[in-house]
């Protein structure tokens, strides 16, 4: 009986189509592979909005990926769109990034615009199916970050965030210890992170602040080294190198920071920030466990040394900014978010660590304004929302909206994504084999 069950259930599987094969552009569910038997990938179409520095970035990330192919790109400057189709062989460039968001032959974009637009473009990708990479931030707001990704939960759309130095070797390796039980338990987390210098005046004003614009990637690699959410943070700042950024507000006014972040079972993460080092750009990390240590050097383009009798050293000074140093990150992150799309599986940068790092950066400036811990509690607890996609921040002197429901974890803002929430209801093949045998 049972035999005859699977048998007639095979059947059906050629009959009706249900081998793997790949969506139409409108679906709103990931691609899958055209066929077993041929061992081929279905090519991922995609398409950029965004040509500037972080987008021609992504474009030679891209253009380096088996099966991925940008068809269209979009930039507000359309001679800029023009010079990048024109470079990576695109068919097609645009000034409306709403050109890339609804062409029919684009299966997932790559949001690489100015911040301020990320969330409405997110949304707009959610709207029309679209599958989303989209460069950190989700957007400068709380609120607005919560609707973005709910945005796509609800669509049922994948939501990857670039947090690039989680796909880099070094911390890769750093991660895989700790994961490993290599230096026992996780006791200190030590990040280092320094640019080689400061960026323009009218950068800065307007930016953010240090913690949002800089350390939190930092942060972010600071949770995904612990494994856990973070419980609070001390920060402070203070200006060194151009002195005219003191007359701006927050933390804007600050080229170099420290932060503490506690974890769950006394793990201490610190964090030390600054926007200008005279030797190059340097990136560490160590973690110290129960057992050892383990540690990252900062990064050559080489490993050349010279030996005289006064100088012993590399030959060279370290990457000079985070587009040389990370190219291959940049890559990794890609292909990992095309094998997602291919493979229906979660991304490895959701949403919710885009929230978290924008949380993490939030209470560290509330820290060093207002010299204390800040628990990230206190921010989480700032967000209402009175559906999915529609939230506001409340501050504490405001009068609670009604069914006003404090929550204590970033979890809590975000509903399910729809498509996984369907597999996990269950309703695939082995679904219906159940159904028949229990008829």
């Amino acid at each position: 009986m049972i035999f005859s069950i699977i048998l007639t259930l095979a059947l059906m599987s050629v009959s009706h189509g249900f081998a793997p094969t790949a969506f139409s552009p409108k679906s709103k569910f990931p691609l899958y592979l055209t066929a077993e038997t041929s061992g081929k990938q279905k090519e991922i179409k995609v398409g950029v909005i965004g040509c500037g520095r972080i987008g021609i970035v992504h474009l030679g990330a891209i253009s380096k990926c088996p099966n991925v192919t940008p068809v269209i790109v979009s930039n507000p400057t359309v001679s800029k769109a023009e010079a990048a189709a024109k470079q990576f062989n695109v068919a097609r460039f645009t000034a409306d990034a709403m050109d890339v968001i609804t062409d029919p032959e684009v299966d997932a974009v790559w949001i690489c615009s100015p911040s301020q637009y990320h969330p409405e473009q997110i949304k707009a990708c959610a709207a029309n199916g679209k599958h989303v990479f989209c460069e950190k931030p989700i957007a400068t707001d709380l609120a607005e970050t919560v609707e973005a990704i709910n945005a796509c939960n609800e669509a049922g759309v994948k939501l990857m965030i670039g947090l690039q130095r989680r796909f880099d070797e070094n911390f890769k390796r750093v991660k895989k210890a700790i994961q490993n039980k290599e230096v026992g338990d996780p006791i200190m987390i030590k990040l280092c992170s320094r640019d080689p210098s400061p960026p323009p005046f009218e950068y800065v004003k307007g930016g953010g602040g240090i913690f949002a614009d800089m350390a939190v990637h930092d942060l972010d690699m600071s949770r995904f080294l612990a494994g856990t959410d973070p419980i609070d943070i001390l920060a402070v700042g203070s200006c060194h190198i151009d002195k005219r950024i003191e007359e701006l507000g927050g933390s804007e006014k600050f080229d170099t920071a420290s932060c503490i972040v506690r974890y769950p079972n006394g793990v201490q993460a610190m964090i030390d920030v600054c926007r200008q080092s005279c030797y190059g750009y340097d990136q560490r990390a160590e973690v110290l466990g129960s057992k050892g240590m383990i540690a990252t050097d900062n990064v050559y383009p080489n490993t050349a040394k010279i030996y005289k009798n006064d100088f012993t050293g590399n030959a060279d000074m370290p990457y000079d900014f985070f587009l040389s140093r990370y190219t291959e990150a940049y890559v990794s992150e890609t292909v990992a978010f095309c094998e997602a799309l291919v493979k229906d599986e979660p991304v490895p940068c959701t949403g919710e660590d885009g929230l978290v790092a924008l949380i993490m950066s939030i209470a560290a400036d509330k820290s060093a304004a207002e010299n204390r811990w800040v628990t990230f509690q206190e921010v989480v607890q700032q967000v209402y929302c009175a559906n999915p996609t529609e939230c506001q921040l409340i501050a504490q002197s405001d009068v609670f909206p009604e069914g006003f429901k404090p929550i204590t974890t970033a979890k809590e803002l975000l509903v399910v994504n729809k498509n996984e929430d369907d597999k996990i209801n269950g309703k695939g093949f082995l679904d219906q084999l159940k159904s028949l045998i229990n008829a």
